[in-house]
């Protein structure tokens, strides 16, 4: 069987049903949420989820690289990039811990 992610509207649907209200102020909630979590990256550089993780903003230096094709060195600048990282408490709910013999 070929796994079937969750679609937008199938989640606004069921956050919908879930808090009781309808699928237009479930998916203003998700529009609202998203527009918060980028504003916040933008100012403060991190946006927590509790209990999922955390959005967060990282400054990347300036590095040296090679181009995989002709072996050249170049100079990769720097940058800023987008990172999530995923709450303890959330990764070991979706994929448990080995046990320690």
């Amino acid at each position: 069987m070929a796994n079937v992610r969750m679609t937008q509207t199938q989640l606004v649907r069921s956050l919908a049903e879930k808090c009781e209200v309808n699928n237009k102020v479930a998916r203003g909630f998700l529009d609202c949420l998203a527009g918060m979590a980028i504003a916040e990256v933008k100012k403060n550089g991190v946006f927590v989820l509790p209990g999922i993780g955390r959005l967060v903003r990282v400054d990347r230096k300036a590095r040296m690289g090679r181009n995989p094709a002709t072996g050249e060195n170049i100079k990769i600048p720097a940058k800023k990039v987008v990172k999530f990282r995923v709450a303890k408490a959330a990764k070991d709910a979706i994929v448990p811990p080995k046990k320690a013999k």
